[in-house]
């Protein structure tokens, strides 16, 4: 078995944070997203990783040939022209191989090895209340009888939630190419949903798996989200130096708190320091400064410093807030 894992995006939605580091890299929980995807896939029989990437993909291929050691290939994504068009590149490399295609911006929480044996081609669904938004399956018992893309009235509440396994890859990367080739796109994107349509018009049975967890990291309040569920099954670190810790809390080795209240739900990077300070569910990023602030539902990126401020904020990177 094959891992696609798309990472080309840009991440629009969490600007300022993706002006200067790709989405994937940005922590939640004291860790990169892509390591939260990536680590409980290495308990699976795996052959080769393949990141499709783009958008300072060399910060991506730096991180996994400094913190992994399996097979990774990388391939480049010139055209955002949409989720079908980034596997169709990778798929390109995979020859006859099933794959799992999980997607490099959502963190999935279920026994993987239970959604791949689940049957031949599965996918990941889970009940929204927004299904508009999303790719949308109807089922009926153990089989997914259709799937769309975004549809402005939904058939059911069960969204496609960015986890695929494909044993018929051929087939699969047949579909896209025809519809790459055709120009078919669906809210003006080349979709994997329109290809896995069209396989279940012409015979292939999916099976729906409902997976436990699906947390979202698209913009600022669903990180937040996810940094406050991904804490709840941390230990808590021990406060110091006349702080107080209110768990959940995970302050990262080098980093020094002093004379604070830290939490509920506040994850802390590396090598920062904080003194005099109030900080409620927030992240904060490596290397940065807080001081005599009072700070809530906060992004912090790397080496920011804030000092005297009192309020929510949503810094990037090398930002400098003093009030």
């Amino acid at each position: 078995m094959k891992v696609i894992i798309p990472v080309a995006g840009v991440g629009k939605r969490l600007k300022p944070h993706t002006l200067t580091q790709p989405k994937p890299l940005l922590c939640v929980a004291g860790k990169p997203i892509l390591a939260s995807i990536l680590d409980p896939i290495l308990k699976l029989d795996v052959d080769e990783y393949i990141f499709v990437i783009g958008f300072m993909g060399e910060e991506i291929r730096k991180y996994i040939e400094k913190n992994y050691s399996f097979k990774a290939t990388f391939v480049k994504q010139d055209q955002l022209l949409g989720l079908g068009y980034a596997v169709h590149l990778a798929l390109e490399k995979v020859g006859d191989d099933p794959v799992l295609i999980i997607l490099g911006d959502t963190i999935v929480q279920c026994d993987l090895g239970e959604f791949v044996g689940a049957g031949n081609n599965v996918l990941g669904l889970r009940q929204v209340d927004d299904p508009h938004r999303f790719g949308i399956a109807e089922i009926d018992g153990e089989r997914i009888t259709g799937v769309e893309e975004k549809p402005s009235e939904p058939k059911t509440d069960l969204a496609l939630i960015g986890l695929y396994y494909i044993e018929d890859s051929t087939t699969l990367r047949n579909h896209l190419h025809t519809n790459i080739e055709s120009d078919h796109r669906t809210n003006g994107e080349i979709q994997l949903t329109d290809a896995l349509q069209t396989m279940i018009t012409n015979g292939t049975t999916f099976v729906p798996y409902i997976v436990e967890e699906w947390l979202d990291c698209g913009k600022k309040e669903t990180m937040l989200a996810t940094n406050r569920h991904l804490l709840q099954n941390m230990g808590s670190t021990p406060a110091g130096e006349g702080s107080t810790f209110i768990p959940p809390v995970f302050v990262a080795p080098g980093s020094k708190v002093t004379n604070s209240t830290i939490g509920p739900n506040v994850s802390i990077s590396h090598d920062v320091l904080v003194s005099n300070c109030t900080i409620k569910n927030s992240i904060v990023a490596a290397g940065s400064r807080v001081e005599d602030s009072k700070i809530e539902n906060s992004l912090l990126g790397r080496n920011t410093v804030v000092r005297r401020v009192n309020g929510i904020l949503n810094l990037g990177d090398s930002s400098e807030v003093d009030c």
